[in-house]
């Protein structure tokens, strides 16, 4: 099972925010957090940055999206050539429907649960997304510790995506280090969101396959049948 390392830019000097976008040139996408001070109680980057990060990344765009009303925004954030645009289930009136619009603009859909969210209900439409997004810390703030109760609900989902035979990638955000990034591994993860974890290392390259080692230590198998 492929492993991917996203490194996530809210952890990144935005004052040098090109050099430390080519510091991570070996991942394999980049983490991009959009929050509005609403959803969640931060603001951080918006529609301009993220347009003009689409120009400049020599790596694809992984949005995040912490914001209300993704119904709405969700597609506009496609719109700007983003590989893969991940959304609120608790911000989605129809996440079914925001879902075929993100693939009708060409980008990945993908759904994100707060920690304390059941992820069950989502189980069953797995075909409609590309990606699920299990939060491993709340969302809103970079640097927290990894929730390990989390866990079970991750577990759950790999074994749904087996069982259906999808290729859906199973993500997960927050706290992910060298020190957790195997657990989630074990519980099923397949792509990993690292903020300070690589930002913060003197050689971000070397952190990145470091994690990716890690992390691949843990495979899954083919689907079940």
């Amino acid at each position: 099972m492929p492993v991917r390392i996203d490194p996530s830019i809210l952890a990144a000097d935005f004052a040098n925010l090109q050099a430390e976008i080519d510091r991570v040139a070996t991942a394999d996408l980049i983490h991009v957090d959009v929050m509005d001070n609403h959803f969640v109680p931060n603001l951080t980057l918006g529609l301009p940055v993220v347009e003009s990060l689409q120009k400049v990344s020599p790596l694809p765009l992984d949005l995040h999206l912490m914001i209300s009303d993704a119904d709405r925004w969700a597609p506009v954030y496609a719109e700007t050539g983003a590989f893969s645009v991940t959304f609120h289930a608790e911000a989605a009136v129809d996440a079914v429907a925001t879902a075929k619009r993100l693939r009708e603009i060409g980008a990945r859909a993908g759904l994100a649960v707060k920690p304390g969210t059941d992820i069950a209900p989502y189980l069953d439409l797995l075909a409609d997304f590309d990606m699920l997004l299990i939060m491993t810390v709340e969302p809103g703030f970079g640097g927290q510790s990894f929730m390990a109760d989390t866990m079970p609900k991750l577990t759950a989902a790999r074994e749904a995506v087996q069982r259906s035979g999808l290729d859906v990638w199973l993500q997960v955000d927050g706290g992910i280090s060298e020190k957790t990034i195997e657990i989630a591994a074990a519980a099923g993860a397949d792509t990993f969101v690292a903020g300070s974890s690589v930002f913060g290392a003197e050689n971000a390259a070397a952190q990145i396959s470091l994690l990716r080692e890690l992390a691949g230590k843990h495979s899954h198998g083919s689907p079940v049948t």
